[in-house]
């Protein structure tokens, strides 16, 4: 064979190997909050070295809405992490690919869709919660909430910061837990009265627990987590949980239908439905898809998952863009540019 063909099929055989070799990269829409994705990520491609995930991220309503404007034109291979009411949305659309990952029988069957195969499937949930900037809160002589109708009280106008519920999904998960807690008339009426207290509405969940860190306004409503850790970090908050309930969220796992990567995207629902993705989940929420890996979030109460309200999340889901343009009509004049 001559020096030629020796080299041509050398580099044939290189090209190959080569084409072989290179990484599955799977493009995964989240709303999960930048300081969890790094963990999520080494564990998953430690485990999967031939794929690589490249994340899309933004806050729940945010990447809700690309989703849905994709929907003849997926860009999306997986979502992982997005609120169960917001996937609820897109497989009504007939949008997610149904599966059954390994390991389904020990998710706990709230945390998952109830078909068979599931659209969707839980890793976490997450609840409502208030940062009191107590600092602030001397200042201006406030006393500690002790309820969500405390928020209305005249002593808090402008004091109070919120998620607007279109950008975000704790956002959202407010507004519906409220119309569930106090019903449709009584819900609307509570935010009638709050929507006075206002300061502003942004467009990211964590936000209002962070301005009230950093003393822009004394009250936050939020989500546990980041209180906890904001506290933990050594901002002057307290965490506050009101005595009507706590709204919750899923936060879930799916397959974009029509993905060219499906086999990957199937490895990456296998490894969020694993009791190794639940160990890492179990760092950052209090509610977790196998209820027997307990939750590591010192600060929180003893009952705390007794705080949380019988949430219909798939009254939720359907009710969703009824609930929220009306919530746009009626407040959305405070809402923080969008940028």
């Amino acid at each position: 064979m001559s020096k030629f063909r020796i080299s041509a099929v050398l580099a044939l055989a290189a090209a190959a190997f080569g084409a072989q070799a290179a990484p599955v990269t799977l493009t995964v829409y989240t709303a999960l909050e930048a300081d969890q994705l790094r963990a999520y990520q080494a564990a998953f491609e430690e485990a999967n070295p031939d794929i690589r995930i490249q994340w899309v991220r933004d806050s729940t309503g945010i990447i809700t809405a690309k989703l849905l404007a994709e929907k003849d034109r997926p860009q999306a291979d997986a979502i992982w992490g997005l609120a169960g009411s917001s996937l609820g949305v897109l497989a009504g659309q007939g949008m997610l690919e149904p599966y059954a990952p390994q390991g389904l029988e020990q998710i706990a069957p709230k945390m998952r869709d109830g078909a068979n195969p599931p659209a969707w499937v839980g890793m976490d949930g997450f609840a409502a919660a208030l940062c009191f900037n107590t600092v602030e809160a001397a200042k201006h002589n406030l006393p500690v909430p002790k309820t969500w109708k405390d928020l209305t009280k005249p002593v808090y106008e402008g004091k109070v910061v919120m998620p607007n519920p279109n950008s975000s999904g704790t956002g959202y998960l407010d507004v519906s837990a409220w119309l569930q807690i106090f019903g449709e008339k009584e819900g609307w009426e509570f935010m009638d009265a709050l929507h006075k207290n206002i300061g502003t509405y942004t467009h990211s969940g964590s936000k209002p627990c962070n301005l009230a860190a950093a003393g822009e306004y004394p009250i936050g409503v939020s989500f546990e987590y980041r209180a906890l850790k904001l506290k933990d970090d050594g901002a002057p908050v307290e965490v506050v949980l009101p005595e009507e309930g706590l709204g919750w969220e899923i936060e879930a796992m799916a397959i974009v239908k029509g993905t060219k990567n499906l086999d990957a995207a199937k490895k990456l629902a296998d490894f969020s439905a694993s009791r190794e993705a639940n160990e890492l989940y179990k760092k950052g929420f209090a509610v977790l898809a196998i209820p027997d890996v307990k939750a590591e979030l010192p600060g929180l109460p003893a009952d705390f998952q007794e705080r949380l309200i019988d949430n219909d999340f798939t009254w939720a889901a359907e009710n969703r863009e009824r609930i929220l343009a009306e919530w746009a009509r009626r407040y959305d004049g405070k809402s923080e540019a969008k940028k």
